[in-house]
């Protein structure tokens, strides 16, 4: 159904890289690396790098659920993908777009009440504030877009093949 209709795959592909690497980050602090892990913030490094139980097994879903990612961009871009009923890939990837992107949304406004004031931030999360702003919450934004341009693609795509006559 996707191939040989002009379907541009680099959203997929892109979000595929996007969810590789955003776990490659989860599966890298599970492992006990540090890189980076200052610009998240006290609440959460202070327990993980303590060893917290609790917390080095929220790293290790979220590396799982990030990898997941990686096959249900591919999904959108892959002829394997319409294997699966319409609806059902649809409903994912608009579900991850939506996630994605009302969490980075959500954040990119809350960061910048912070930073003009409007809304205050406490002391663990100032040191953090700007990472967030201009590394965490983009990232998450970009996940958002790609997934959601990739869907947006998969269902043209799939609603132009159904219709196609026999």
């Amino acid at each position: 159904m996707l191939d040989g209709i002009g379907v541009p795959r680099w959203p997929a592909y892109g979000a595929a890289v996007w969810a590789l690497l955003f776990a490659a980050v989860s599966f890298y602090w599970a492992l006990g690396g540090t890189a980076l892990l200052d610009t998240i913030g006290e609440a959460v490094t202070g327990p993980a790098l303590s060893g917290d139980p609790a917390v080095v097994a929220a790293v290790w879903l979220s590396a799982l659920l990030k990898l997941a990612g990686v096959p249900g961009a591919l999904a959108l871009a892959q002829r394997w993908g319409t294997l699966f009923p319409r609806w059902l890939v649809l409903l994912a990837g608009w579900g991850v777009t939506a996630l994605l992107c009302l969490y980075g949304g959500a954040s990119l406004v809350q960061q910048v009440l912070m930073v003009a004031g409007v809304v205050d931030v406490s002391a663990a999360f100032r040191p953090v504030l700007l990472w967030h702003l201009f590394l965490w919450t983009p990232v998450w934004l970009a996940g958002g877009v790609l997934y959601g341009i990739a869907t947006f693609f998969f269902a043209r795509a799939t609603r132009v093949a159904d219709a196609a006559p026999r």
